[in-house]
């Protein structure tokens, strides 16, 4: 248990407002100092977090993220997965190309969140939502 945080339980979290957004910073933050990723790397998922939490806010109308401690053997990492119930992403290839935006802000972007994590899978379909899967491994 660190801050509240049970790190054998997946924790979930309900996106549906700004505040949201800052509590699933504050996870994030949270499990990946639990498992002890640099400090680098606890700012680059935190910032990938924040973008995909807004994304799934603003895009996805709201949904879920659910943060885990991951472990292959050999290093210990945190997964977040981001699921909404929204229109789904129409152009995955435009979507995930650097730069784009619908948004007209200055925003990562999918491929900008893409960067900063090592492992990233998307699910989506037209009228079928977004899932999208993140993991950052200890160095």
């Amino acid at each position: 248990m660190t801050a509240g945080v049970d790190l054998g339980t997946p924790q979930t979290q309900a996106i549906r407002s700004d505040e949201d957004v800052v509590r699933v910073r504050q996870l994030v933050r949270t499990v990946a100092v639990a498992v002890k990723l640099s400090l680098v790397d606890q700012t680059k998922l935190v910032t990938a977090a924040s973008e995909l939490a807004r994304n799934t806010l603003v895009y996805g109308g709201g949904g879920t993220v659910e943060v885990a401690t991951v472990d292959n053997g050999r290093r210990r990492g945190v997964r977040i997965v981001f699921a909404d119930s929204g229109p789904g992403i129409a152009d995955l290839d435009l979507a995930l190309t650097d730069g784009y935006t619908t948004g007209g802000g200055l925003g990562l972007g999918l491929s900008g969140a893409r960067r900063l994590v090592d492992e990233f899978d998307i699910r989506t379909g037209v009228g079928e939502g977004t899932t999208i899967t993140v993991t950052k491994w200890s160095r």
